[in-house]
């Protein structure tokens, strides 16, 4: 008996923004972060650069998931292809389609359901961190396979400051609360970069290298410190993948 193969998945990617151009020579922008971690075999991907204005579908309904990236730019400063993407998003969500927005993409669903983004008190976070599933996290198809606690690349200064009504935190950690949400039940967020390897943490971390060093010595760092620390640190984060792979597979 002959075993067919799995029916190819349509993946609509939105494209929030463009990695500094240091980063894409050396390792790409950030789409091919998403396509080299995810793979190519049984999905086929249609990368919109919303962020440049590309006109959004009518509908969703020929997708079998969407994501979006994540972006240097803020939700906080609202464009109004911001107001569009984010609107589409919701649509979609609405209409059965499974969505997923990571980082920025995370804080533009979190402004679309009505919650509110705001600069993270607490600070930057950047490099590799840890961050710890909820209860409801533990139990969500989205983190199936992990534990409880895993390493996660993350660089952001925004955070979701409210939780819009119906959202639920499926992770966390001390810098920031809201790690991993659940809007809908087929509509995830999360904070940090799932699909972001070591080499692309490390090169975004240099093309900051001077606004972060400016960051730490406000904080009274002694110059020259904090980048060689966060560079240091960067481990590789062998969990972190499967939550794009638990994306596709357990809600398409």
């Amino acid at each position: 008996m002959t075993r067919q193969a799995a029916p190819m998945k349509n993946v609509l990617l939105l494209k929030a923004g463009d990695a500094a151009t240091s980063v894409q020579l050396s390792v790409g922008d950030y789409e091919r972060w998403f396509l080299q971690t995810i793979g190519l075999s049984g999905q086929r991907f249609d990368i919109l650069p919303v962020h440049k204005g590309a006109p959004l579908p009518k509908d969703a309904k020929g997708y079998d998931a969407v994501m979006m990236t994540g972006s240097p730019l803020s939700v906080t400063q609202r464009e109004p292809w911001m107001q569009r993407a984010g609107a589409f998003m919701v649509e979609a969500g609405e209409q059965g389609v499974p969505v997923l927005g990571v980082c920025f993409g995370q804080q533009l669903l979190a402004e679309a359901y009505g919650g509110k983004v705001a600069r993270n008190p607490k600070g930057r976070e950047t490099g590799t961190v840890e961050v710890t599933l909820s209860p409801e996290g533990r139990a969500d198809p989205l983190f199936t396979g992990l534990p409880e606690r895993f390493a996660v690349q993350a660089t952001h200064e925004d955070i979701v400051a409210r939780l819009p009504e119906g959202a639920t935190v499926l992770a966390g950690n001390a810098n920031t609360a809201n790690q991993a949400l659940a809007f809908r039940p087929n509509v995830r967020g999360v904070q940090f970069h799932p699909e972001m390897p070591t080499d692309a943490m490390r090169a975004v971390i240099l093309a900051r290298e001077d606004k972060l060093e400016a960051l730490a010595h406000e904080q009274g760092i002694p110059e020259g410190e904090y980048v060689p620390r966060l560079m240091s640190g960067i481990t590789p984060t062998p969990y972190a993948h499967r939550v794009l792979m638990n994306f596709l597979q357990h809600f398409t």
